[in-house]
């Protein structure tokens, strides 16, 4: 009996794929439990239609995170902050500062995307990654001036 998986099963597949199972399998366990369904032409047609669909959604967010990279790679944000002696800040800059400043040039970026590997704590300028989608990343330049 061929099925098609709705989820991942141990030791049998992942959601989506069309496996041979044994009948009493099928029938008794993967069916009456929603993990698959009967691998019917039109079920097979069907779940081609969506893994094509998938992609198209997939490669048109991969499009728009490349365009949004362009633009912002020719940003630099200016964030003014308290600063003592030797040109150390009082705390810190931190993703979400750079999330507001982004959003006053019209960039709505979650402050999630904003990798630091450390805070900034120094005033002067600095580079700081943006995780726009999982292989675009785009380098921004953040300038920390010292507040008046």
């Amino acid at each position: 009996m061929q099925v098609i998986l709705k989820e991942d099963v141990k030791n049998l597949g992942k959601a989506g794929e069309v496996v041979t199972v044994k009948d009493g399998y099928g029938r008794n366990f993967l069916l009456p439990r929603g993990l698959a369904i009967d691998a019917t032409l039109k079920n097979i047609r069907q779940l081609e239609h969506q893994k094509r669909m998938i992609l198209q959604r997939a490669k048109k967010l991969a499009n728009d995170a490349q365009s949004l990279a362009d633009r912002l790679s020719s940003v630099s944000v200016t964030i003014f902050a308290k600063a003592g002696e030797e040109d150390r800040l009082f705390g810190s800059v931190t993703s979400a500062d750079i999330s507001e400043s982004l959003k006053q040039h019209g960039f709505e970026i979650d402050k999630k995307k904003i990798i630091l590997e450390e805070p900034i704590k120094r005033l002067g300028e600095h580079t700081v990654k943006v995780k726009l989608h999982p292989e675009i990343s785009v380098e921004l330049k953040v300038v920390v001036n010292k507040e008046q």
